[in-house]
């Protein structure tokens, strides 16, 4: 059967679909009731299986069955780029609290039923703790550089130069000399690179990078999706009214 063209129906976009789910708190019901459902499949499975199989066979399938689902959840999470719809203004907002809304209490954390579930959750706390992870990053990038004490110095001497070359270019006015200033912005980016290779900065770079990245990982595929503003109890069981239909 074939449908015909809606000239009243409108065309929204998919940032702008899921900015209006994310203020209008869906993606949290989303979120809950994904697990929900999730959660009534596996039971039913258990049961279709416990029916139809002795009791040690079947709990034997029902705990394998299980074990395999959150392996198979682990596993997708290493396949997702949790940044595919990370943007410049992510970073320009407030920074979450870190407790109530970072870390939050025990409940606010689950493992995820299913890879899809765990795919919404990395995406959305991305996103929403953008801010929270780069601190992160920040404060892991300097415990690297306190374990290695010589990239530690090879950062402070980078840093010792390039103000150097300001004080320098102030002093001898180079503003006046455009292609002076150049040749020494080059000389001191070389001088830079070598620095910073020869003192194993980039090895602090990259420690810092894995670590920051496991726990990215881990900790937006657990935190459940939180309301980012508390509806009203009306408009909350509206929400959740309209989407148990």
């Amino acid at each position: 059967m074939a449908f015909s063209a809606n000239p009243l129906s409108l065309s929204v976009s998919e940032p702008a679909f899921e900015s209006w789910l994310r203020d209008s708190g869906y993606l949290e019901i989303l979120d809950e009731r994904t697990a929900a459902l999730d959660r009534s499949s596996s039971a039913a499975a258990a049961t279709t299986s416990a029916a139809a199989a002795p009791t040690a066979t079947a709990t034997t399938t029902s705990v394998l069955s299980v074990v395999f689902a959150h392996l198979t959840t682990l596993l997708s999470l290493f396949t997702l780029n949790p940044f595919a719809k990370l943007s410049a203004d992510d970073f320009s907002g407030e920074t979450p609290s870190w407790t109530a809304g970072f870390v939050g209490d025990s409940g606010s954390y689950s493992v995820p039923s299913s890879p899809a579930q765990a795919r919404l959750r990395v995406h959305e706390n991305v996103k929403r703790y953008a801010r929270n992870y780069s601190t992160l990053f920040i404060v892991f990038f300097a415990c690297s550089l306190y374990q290695i004490p010589v990239a530690l110095l090879g950062s402070i001497s980078s840093l010792a130069l390039w103000d150097l070359f300001r004080l320098g270019c102030e002093k001898w006015g180079l503003d006046g000399y455009p292609s002076s200033r150049q040749l020494l912005i080059r000389l001191v980016q070389c001088a830079t690179a070598v620095i910073l290779y020869c003192s194993n900065v980039q090895l602090a770079f990259f420690c810092a990078v894995a670590i920051m990245y496991a726990v990215m990982i881990l900790h937006a595929s657990l935190r459940k999706l939180s309301p980012l503003k508390q509806p009203s109890r009306a408009e909350g069981l509206g929400h959740r009214r309209f989407l148990l239909k």
